[in-house]
């Protein structure tokens, strides 16, 4: 017989005091000498009014490693019935680990000083986080682990900051005739981006006591072979859409082209991003039998900007997918767009508000623009 796996408890870390729209600046620098022109208008746009980061508003400096947001994420997990004795598999997701090498996961395990266990990463943007989900449900589910924590996290206001950008923007520094739409596209994510980290315990036996969420199902897709790049760091977009790398380019490139400044293709991102995370995806899963509307009881998006939210629901009603927007639960507004970790974030808000009733369902959609992928769990109240 096969386990299910259920959502027992989750943990969220957000680091530091909530940041104001006012504060942002003041708190990452400034990209140059002159404050962001377009931060009011991504700001107005993305209707975010707090989020947090791990930096020391007073110094700039950092108050949190990747890991150590993660770890505190898991300890929160102390007192919902977890032993970290007996964690069989840790799973941890995130866009930007604190170095190349060694992987997130176990930097995230040495970090909490448990004993020996089975640890994996996930790479990639906001997927990441629901992979390192999946890898945990589908290890119980296959009977090689009675439970595991899977988490996702980022701390991205470290590679936000303004000094990094300073040499691209300053009037005169670079000459290249596409250095303002190519600034545009960098300065863009400082206004969308911030840091948190969420962490799920998850076991073959439902809580004893209060609810568990049973993963029924999660369906993830890429639609890489079908687009280019849209969102991408550590490399060059050429001219016919592919990366070049950061490995071909000299350590004075890194710096003078901000190679490792996070990017976006907004024109790219807004022309695609519906389509290949939302309609077709939904067409899929509605014509497999594996999803039907009318039974959805609470619909959790995670989407970077209130400025999707409508562009989301026409898509789901292209697909024939329509969700009533009184089902829909998001804290972007408060706690802003943490990429991986955004879906754990949603989700323990809603997990403790005492909100859910048994018997309830529960779909949660993550998309991810680097080069659109699409991920859809399912859930039941237990």
């Amino acid at each position: 017989m096969i386990p299910d796996a259920y959502i027992n408890g989750i943990g969220v870390f957000l680091p530091n005091d909530p940041v104001a729209n006012d504060e942002m600046e003041k708190i990452l620098g400034l990209a140059g000498s002159r404050p962001s022109r377009v931060r009011k208008r991504i700001l107005r746009s993305n209707g975010i009014t707090s989020r947090f980061y791990a930096v020391d508003p007073a110094t700039g400096n950092a108050t949190h490693t990747n890991a150590q947001l993660t770890a505190e994420a898991v300890r929160a997990l102390n007192d919902q019935g977890c032993s970290f004795d007996a964690v069989d598999v840790l799973a941890c997701g995130t866009t930007m680990p604190d170095q190349l090498l060694p992987n997130h996961g176990v930097m995230v395990h040495g970090e909490l000083g448990w004993p020996p266990c089975e640890v994996a990463a996930t790479s990639g943007i906001c997927i990441s986080g629901i992979m390192a989900l999946k890898y945990v449900y589908l290890s119980i589910r296959a009977g090689e682990s009675r439970n595991g924590v899977a988490t996702g996290s980022e701390n991205v206001s470290t590679v936000l900051r303004g000094n990094l950008y300073r040499v691209e923007t300053e009037p005169g520094s670079n000459g290249a005739s596409g250095a303002k739409e190519l600034a545009f596209d960098k300065d863009f994510l400082r206004w969308m981006l911030s840091d948190g980290a969420g962490a799920v315990w998850v076991s073959n036996r439902k809580n004893t006591a209060g609810i568990s969420l049973r993963i029924d199902w999660i369906m993830q897709q890429s639609y890489a072979g079908q687009l280019e790049t849209c969102m991408y760091a550590g490399a060059e977009k050429t001219a016919d859409g592919s990366l070049r790398g950061w490995r071909i380019f000299t350590p004075r490139r890194w710096l003078t082209d901000s190679i490792f400044a996070i990017k976006q293709d907004v024109k790219l991102l807004n022309r695609e991003i519906i389509n290949y995370t939302i309609t077709r995806p939904l067409q899929q899963l509605l014509a497999s039998g594996r999803l039907d509307p009318a039974n959805i009881d609470w619909y959790l998006p995670h989407y970077s900007s209130a400025f999707f939210r409508d562009k989301v629901s026409a898509g789901m009603v292209a697909a024939g997918c329509e969700i009533a927007q009184e089902k829909w639960f998001t804290n972007l507004r408060t706690k802003g767009n943490t990429g991986s970790a955004s879906i754990y974030i949603i989700l323990e808000e809603l997990f403790y508000s005492g909100r859910l009733a048994r018997g309830e369902t529960l779909l949660c959609y993550v998309p991810e623009s680097g080069r659109f992928s699409t991920s859809f769990m399912h859930l039941t109240v237990v």
